[in-house]
């Protein structure tokens, strides 16, 4: 009775658990941003190379959107622009080792036999231990992901605001994490200046 009845506690955690998944953000931004600033047009900056990338243009979209929720607007020449807004992003891996626990039922041998056996094996319900918790050493990889936005007023060459994302998870999809990564990135803009803040969005499937 005692090993369903762990077993239905670990199923519901479990469930509740993925109802709540979330990519957690480390967000840290430096601006200076005018107040008084009433011209918000904009264009992307590239790289070279970033013209013709489909995963670039993917990004600027995201970002597009958001800028657009701000009250920017995109110009349609870098002449008719008062700002310029660039993007960087990377994502590395690393192997990571841990130790998890585990709960078995040491009477555990098989099926129920008749009186006086638990699951194939003699045993005094009285002296009965109960489950225990074993430990065995976890493997696998954790994804690192980075994203920069860098938003500066192309006259004065200034620096406006300056924000590096942090993500890290198991899935290696840069592309999975970026809408998240790219949301806390103006969440609250421009925010309060280098201040650390970490946002928790919720997975939509």
């Amino acid at each position: 009775m005692k090993r369903w009845l762990l077993l239905g506690i670990a199923l519901s955690s479990l469930l509740l658990s993925g109802c709540a998944s979330v990519i957690r953000t480390d967000v840290l931004a430096f601006h200076e941003w005018p107040a008084d600033l009433q011209n918000k047009s904009y264009v992307f900056e590239r790289k070279a190379g970033q013209d013709n990338n489909l995963e670039e243009k993917s990004y600027e979209n995201l970002v597009r959107t958001e800028l657009t929720r701000l009250g920017f607007t995109e110009a349609t020449t870098p002449a008719a622009a008062n700002l310029k807004v660039a993007l960087n992003y990377s994502i590395d891996s690393r192997d990571v080792r841990t130790v998890q626990p585990y709960v078995v039922d040491p009477y555990w041998y098989g099926p129920y036999y008749g009186p006086g056996w638990r699951y194939g094996r003699y045993y005094d319900p009285f002296w009965y231990p109960g489950p225990v918790t074993q430990y065995r050493e976890v493997q696998y990889q954790l994804f690192q992901r980075q994203l920069n936005i860098l938003i500066t007023n192309i006259k004065s060459g200034k620096k406006l605001y300056d924000v590096t994302v942090h993500s890290s998870g198991g899935n290696g999809s840069l592309a999975f994490a970026m809408p998240y990564m790219v949301r806390s990135a103006f969440s609250d803009f421009p925010g309060k200046n280098g201040v650390p803040r970490r946002i928790d969005l919720e997975i939509k499937e």
